[in-house]
């Protein structure tokens, strides 16, 4: 009984101190009126430790309530199977805190909006962020001036620093064996000054990316029963997201990293439509298109069941056959006037009529590095393979894709990566595995496996072309086999845990979860 007397008030007074950022607003002015100087820190704290508590400490003593915001869980860009406690788990603990006065989790990625609205007097930071050049995301200097709009000062702590994400790597088992000896390879061979240089090699690339440009619609529906009169189960539509999707959400993936890419494709006779692909390009990416007879811009519509997020059945806008002969030449010659402006060639080819042959012998004829994935879908699958193309620089291919191209189920996956790899005389060869990871093969350093780093799967859609992105333009730029391998798992493990091909890698988000990973 004596248990229970003592836990309850505890537990009031912990989640006391938890408010929602609208109604402490209103009571901070209140304290403001009283006198009261309100001091402010920001953060994820995803492993409450010592140098979270000295800094807190350090804090409190700058003024009379203290403040402390969290990052929530859909925000945290630490990588994956970050953060590791629950945004409600990581502001029970704070709040446990006598020196904590309350605890908010943020309503946004970063903390300047949060500022404007509490207007503390004092925003505190940890020394490692007094040298600003130190930031990955460059967001000190607007977190100072959100603070100097609201007449706050901002000030560092002096106290030593311990890393959270150090701290949970070296003794927390978050991550498989095989992730940690491929993590461990890394660490070996680069600090994370080196990757970002060797990051920095594909800021100037200028990309060629040719395929077919993709909406992805998603319509959720929730599940009302079986029709009354018919064998058919039937929804009820709750909302529709759309996307860019194809060669569209690979230009866009590598916007952050790349000067310039170039999009050579088809839309359809549809305006509206054809508004929606130049409206979700990122400022970088540039439309060189042809107009395709009879066809409408694609469009993959897919029913999802809004409770589980489970695809019921897709429904196609697609015209799949091949373009016209006066489309073909159209295309040939905005080729021609590309092709010598870009560094990277780059072909995303979804088989649903845009590269025919002489396109392909083309192709093969220029000089520039040269990246190929054929994917195989419902409406290609049986003829569209990749032994459409006599030969590339770099080949990005599924399992799946490959053993259809030498038609066997059984045959070892290394023996037909290499005759893959021989017969188009390939640099580099990536076959993706799915949950298996992706298994490189170049002949001077044979073959090299990267386990997956996904921890949270929300949509599989688009993580092969998020992985073909970021690694094209990795080998294309001359980075290391296995750094390229580990950065195009990363992407592809941020991409599988949103819904939908919208959202973009960041070249600041893969940064911070290499940071993370290698401490």
């Amino acid at each position: 009984m004596k248990t229970d007397q003592f836990e309850e008030p505890i537990a009031m007074k912990v989640h006391g101190k938890i408010r929602s950022l609208e109604a402490l607003a209103q009571e901070l002015e209140i304290l403001r009126s009283r006198n009261k100087k309100i001091v402010h820190c920001h953060g994820v704290f995803d492993l409450l430790h010592v140098g979270h508590l000295r800094y807190f400490q350090e804090a409190k003593m700058m003024g009379d309530v203290l403040i402390v915001t969290l990052t929530p869980d859909r925000f945290v860009n630490k990588g994956p199977m970050r953060p590791v406690f629950t945004e409600s788990h990581r502001a029970e603990m704070i709040a446990s805190l006598d020196i904590v006065d309350y605890v908010v989790i943020n309503e946004w990625p970063t903390a300047e909006e949060t500022i404007r609205c509490l207007k503390p007097h004092i925003y505190v930071k940890g020394p490692d962020y007094r040298d600003h050049r130190n930031d990955l995301t460059g967001k000190i200097k607007e977190e100072e001036e959100s603070v100097r709009s609201v007449d706050g000062e901002i000030r560092y702590t002096n106290d030593i620093t311990f890393s959270s994400s150090a701290l949970l790597n070296q003794n927390f088992p978050i991550y498989t064996k095989e992730q940690m000896e491929y993590l461990d390879r890394i660490k070996g061979k680069y600090s994370a000054h080196a990757i970002r240089e060797y990051l920095d090699r594909l800021s100037s690339l200028r990309v060629l990316l040719i395929g077919e440009a993709i909406i992805d619609e998603y319509v959720f529906c929730n599940a009302i029963g079986k029709s009354a009169k018919e064998p058919m189960l039937v929804m009820q539509k709750l909302q529709t997201e759309t996307y860019a999707g194809g060669v569209l959400a690979i230009a866009n993936h590598l916007s952050d990293f790349c000067q310039k890419i170039t999009i050579a494709s088809f839309v359809g006779h549809g305006q509206d439509r054809n508004d929606f692909v130049l409206n979700h390009l990122k400022p970088n990416v540039h439309l060189d298109c042809i107009t395709k007879s009879n066809s409408p811009t694609l469009v993959k519509r897919r029913y999802v069941d809004a409770y589980t997020k489970s695809k019921l059945f897709g429904v196609y806008e697609i015209n799949d056959e091949i373009i016209t002969k006066a489309e073909e030449d159209l295309f040939i010659s905005k080729l021609e006037k590309q092709l010598p402006d870009h560094d990277i060639v780059l072909i995303a080819d979804y088989g649903h009529g845009l590269i025919s042959d002489k396109i392909v012998e083309l192709l093969m004829r220029q000089k520039k590095f040269l990246a190929v994935n054929t994917q195989v879908n419902a409406s290609n699958i049986g003829y569209h393979t990749i032994s459409k193309y006599p030969r590339a620089d770099y080949v990005c291919i599924h399992e799946g894709e490959l053993r259809h191209e030498y038609r066997t189920r059984t045959k070892d996956e290394k023996i037909l990566i290499q005759e893959l790899y021989r017969r188009m005389g390939c640099e580099t060869v990536v076959m993706t595995r799915g949950v298996k990871g992706a298994l490189a093969y170049r002949e001077e350093e044979g073959f090299l496996s990267c386990p997956p780093f996904a921890n949270k799967v929300v949509d599989r859609i688009g993580a092969g072309d998020t992985l073909l992105a970021i690694t094209s333009a990795a080998f294309g730029a001359g980075l290391p086999t296995d750094l390229s391998l580990l950065l195009g798992n990363l992407a592809a493990a941020e991409k599988v845990g949103v819904m939908g091909t919208g959202q973009a890698i960041s070249k600041i988000g893969l940064l911070k979860s290499i940071d993370t990973l290698l401490k």
